[in-house]
């Protein structure tokens, strides 16, 4: 199945691009599923449909499903307590009914998280566009999944097999519980579901689409989402210049707004894939009008993002990491070496990432970013390196 996550500057129209991209896929056979989580039904109005917790037609070969929040977190809230009754009893915790529950910050994220692991699994539709939040929400949405997994890993390893048998030992040492089997297989569980999460946003036939309006706050928001999206490794397949005023109209486009839009295009055209949509003069309600904005269709997925490692051991004695960064400022990048981790900052974002197996033996050498592309390169430790014979 083919993913196509959807996000951009707040008020750039997202959610109506997200509905017309999937309404023109289904109009060509394609068994497309478009899913939210707004709150308020924002991808039902357009449609001109509602949408609910339960995925519903929205028009021939078009599914729509906005899930809710407060359910899954109810439901979740539930069953942790139901798992950790024993504790929760030794502490005197008055337990929570589910009628007084409501999500906490970050439960649309998790739902919307767990709607597209379960929209991939089901292997019901040949394409998902996903309505991802606003751009700065969506880029830590998109790194939850790794994130989680990262804690989970450091704080319960799942190489713990020599904790499970000391634990009756360590518990009367330190004088408390240890923590219960049902922590572990807990913990298990959320590792695969992230995992899974993780694999549909990392599927090479995954592709992120921006939508934004041109001018000066959206070329400045795009080039941030860019960068934030490089960093996590995330494709981009097209940049969808919205509500794009046209060139003869009414008297009432104001003239400095026009220039201000062309010039922006004209910037955005020498460094993305630019899709223009028109302004229709008002906003798009109903598969009528969502039929006239002339959204890019569903191509063939660009090649994937690869980080690869060139061997100049040879040449120059190191072998050269290559992680491209477009956009990026070597003033706002910052590199740290954690043992076998690389801690990159780039701008405002972070990412930990594991190093390579090669880079492993390796001493980091030097760095230096040209053509959008960091280069990192490394020294073999001969205390690790393979000696030739």
């Amino acid at each position: 199945m083919r993913t196509i996550l959807i996000t951009g500057p707040g008020g750039s129209g997202r959610t109506t691009v997200a509905a017309a991209t999937a309404l023109r896929a289904a109009g060509t056979g394609t068994r497309t599923l478009v899913l939210s989580a707004d709150r308020t039904d924002t991808l039902g109005t357009a449609l001109g449909t509602p949408t609910g917790p339960e995925p519903r037609g929205a028009a021939p070969g078009l599914t729509a499903w906005r899930p809710d929040p407060a359910a899954r977190f109810r439901d979740d809230l539930t069953a942790f307590q139901s798992r950790a009754a024993g504790f929760l009893d030794l502490l005197g915790a008055a337990r929570l009914d589910a009628e007084e529950v409501t999500p906490l910050p970050g439960a649309e994220e998790l739902s919307l998280l767990r709607a597209l692991r379960d929209a991939a699994l089901a292997e019901r539709h040949d394409l998902l566009v996903v309505d991802l939040p606003p751009a700065p929400r969506a880029l830590d949405l998109l790194a939850l999944p790794e994130e989680l997994r990262r804690y989970l890993r450091r704080l319960l390893p799942p190489e713990r097999q020599a904790a499970r048998a000391l634990r009756p030992v360590l518990g009367r040492l330190a004088g408390v519980p240890m923590p219960a089997e049902w922590l572990y297989e807990t913990a298990a569980r959320w590792d695969a579901e992230l995992a899974a999460v993780e694999a549909v946003v990392r599927d090479r036939t995954t592709t992120v689409r921006l939508v934004a309006e041109p001018g000066p706050a959206g070329a400045d928001a795009v080039h941030t989402t860019v960068l934030g999206l490089a960093l996590r490794g995330l494709r981009t397949d097209a940049l969808v210049a919205n509500r794009v005023l046209p060139e003869t109209g009414p008297e009432t486009w104001p003239a400095g707004l026009l220039a201000q839009q062309r010039k922006a295009l004209a910037d955005w055209g020498q460094a993305y894939d630019v899709r223009p949509v028109a302004h229709l003069g008002h906003d798009p309600r109903g598969a009528d009008d969502l039929a006239a904005l002339a959204v890019p269709g569903v191509d063939a997925a660009p090649e994937p993002v690869e980080w690869p490692v060139t061997d100049r051991i040879a040449e120059d004695g190191v072998l050269v990491w290559h992680i491209p960064l477009p956009g990026a400022i070597r003033d706002d990048l910052d590199l740290v070496r954690r043992g076998d981790e690389l801690v990159v900052t780039a701008g405002p974002f972070r990412r930990i990432v594991p190093l390579p197996s090669a880079l492993r033996r390796c001493t980091v050498a030097g760095a230096a970013l040209r053509d959008g592309t960091l280069r990192i390169r490394f020294a073999p430790d001969p205390q690790l390196w393979p000696r030739e014979r």
